[in-house]
């Protein structure tokens, strides 16, 4: 045998090998977090599954094995997909509320609108407001990006800023219970439902900063009243498209960032990019497309577009939204 036909089985080989690995895994972790009540049998029947899977995959030669196999994992992809999510959960306070948008022309009331006081990451005054906004008003959007720890993965979210108001502040985000945190290998097999929070900026900019420890980093995007309008209409009508039916929240399919591009996209179309999933680097990605400030270079933008400091200073003042846009680069025509 030549050595490149050698070769190309041995790749073959491999990609078989990782295929059995991720089918295997799959299905482990999806009984594993399945809607089974009881953890000793889901974990029973995860570590079942996964010998079974070692069993037909790897050890035994019998003819019938595949199919059994295939059959199993048919029936495990049934009652994967009839899971639902729920609107009826014990919440945590942060997302027990469900905005919902109604527009009227070009009025929009917003109920459901976060702005809490918070003594620390836990202690709150919960308090939850109705937002009125003209849709003519709106003249630009701003991108947030957020770390929790220095790498490749962030929280991104948007403002979208009035002429005679201020900003409406909206995040995509997971929606815990009572007594959960995020968990990124949870959040791929249907353990949080999908939230998108709106709120006042001094809340979901502030709790970040102040009480999280995150770096918070904002970023003045290159888009014309009438994009930003068309932008904002999307998220009213996804807004109430989960106070009517709630989705799963997927770290990579349905989560903060994916979506907005996917809505981005709907505007203007570019193709896809692996920072869209690896979402700590999206502000080089969108420096890249020049959708934001391009005079300066990258890093000079990124240092002076970190507003930690600014939302420190700010905080307890009722010009706060004004206040961490002071020295952040504007847009260029």
């Amino acid at each position: 045998m030549s050595i490149p036909r050698r070769l190309l089985g041995w790749f073959l080989g491999l990609i078989g090998f990782l295929c059995k690995i991720l089918l295997a895994a799959w299905g482990t972790l999806a009984i594993y977090y399945s809607n089974l009540p009881w953890y000793w049998v889901r974990a029973g029947l995860a570590i079942a599954f996964l010998l079974f899977s070692v069993w037909a995959l790897w050890i035994t030669r019998r003819r019938r094995r595949f199919a059994l196999y295939v059959a199993v994992y048919a029936l495990l992809l049934v009652w994967w997909s009839l899971i639902p999510p729920s609107q009826n959960r014990a919440w945590r306070a942060e997302v027990a509320i469900l905005p919902r948008a109604y527009v009227n022309g070009d009025n929009v009331r917003l109920t459901g609108v976060r702005d809490f006081t918070y003594r620390s990451r836990d202690d709150f005054d919960v308090r939850y407001e109705q937002r009125e906004v003209q849709i003519s008003h709106l003249q630009s959007v701003d991108l947030f990006v957020s770390y929790w720890h220095d790498g490749p993965v962030g929280h991104t979210f948007l403002s979208f800023n009035f002429d005679n108001v201020p900003p409406v502040c909206i995040s995509i985000e997971t929606r815990p219970e009572v007594g959960e945190g995020f968990d990124p290998i949870a959040s791929l097999f249907k353990q949080f439902e999908l939230i998108y929070v709106v709120g006042e900026e001094r809340d979901l900019v502030g709790v970040r900063v102040l009480h999280r420890g995150e770096d918070v980093y904002l970023y003045r995007i290159r888009a014309t009243p009438e994009h930003a309008r068309q932008l904002f209409r999307i998220y009213l009508n996804r807004i109430n498209q989960l106070a009517n039916q709630p989705e799963w929240y997927h770290l990579l399919s349905n989560n903060c960032t994916v979506n907005i591009i996917r809505y981005a996209n709907k505007i203007h179309p570019r193709p896809f990019n692996f920072r869209h999933i690896l979402n700590g680097f999206i502000d080089r990605y969108v420096y890249a497309t020049g959708a934001i400030e391009t005079d300066l270079e990258f890093d000079e933008l990124r240092r002076r577009s970190n507003i930690n400091d600014a939302v420190k200073q700010a905080y307890s003042g009722s010009d706060f939204s004004d206040r961490i846009r002071v020295g952040v680069p504007t847009v260029h025509p």
